[in-house]
């Protein structure tokens, strides 16, 4: 299956100093979904990163759409919600309609971000053996989000 990625969305700009800039356009392969990898940046300083995973399969229900992650020195600003909404129009350019949104059961900071976001909770499940990514006792909580 080829897929064809979008250079409208190397750099996406949002309020308040937070921008994202592509680091990677992955193809993906096997498991993994082609996704858009971005260094999220706050007033220009390097702050974490955030990726964007097109399509669906059986591990995306798990894995979930969106994955990102903030520098210690910048957590407390919300730059994780306000980076998953910059990456919502990639994802409803490849005509995507909903996202899986996940997190592990014990991540508060990541849940409230998930829930401020407006994904609705779906479950709360462990990782399946045959999930790519399994690891044993973890539960992961998934959400739904709609574009």
């Amino acid at each position: 299956m080829s897929f064809a990625f979008c250079d409208d969305f190397d750099l996406l700009r949002g309020a308040d100093g937070i921008s994202l800039r592509i680091r990677e356009k992955h193809p993906g392969g096997g498991a993994i979904l082609p996704f858009y990898y971005y260094d999220i940046l706050w007033n220009g300083a390097p702050a974490g990163k955030i990726s964007i995973r097109i399509g669906d399969n059986y591990h995306s229900y798990f894995n979930g759409h969106v994955g990102y992650e903030v520098d210690a020195p910048y957590r407390g600003h919300r730059l994780s919600l306000r980076a998953l909404r910059l990456v919502l129009p990639v994802a409803r350019r490849h005509g995507m309609t909903r996202l899986y949104l996940t997190c592990r059961e014990d991540n508060a900071a990541s849940r409230a971000i998930l829930e401020a976001a407006g994904a609705r909770f779906l479950e709360a499940v462990p990782l399946p053996p045959d999930y790519f990514a399994w690891q044993p006792g973890v539960i992961q909580r998934i959400y739904e989000l709609q574009l």
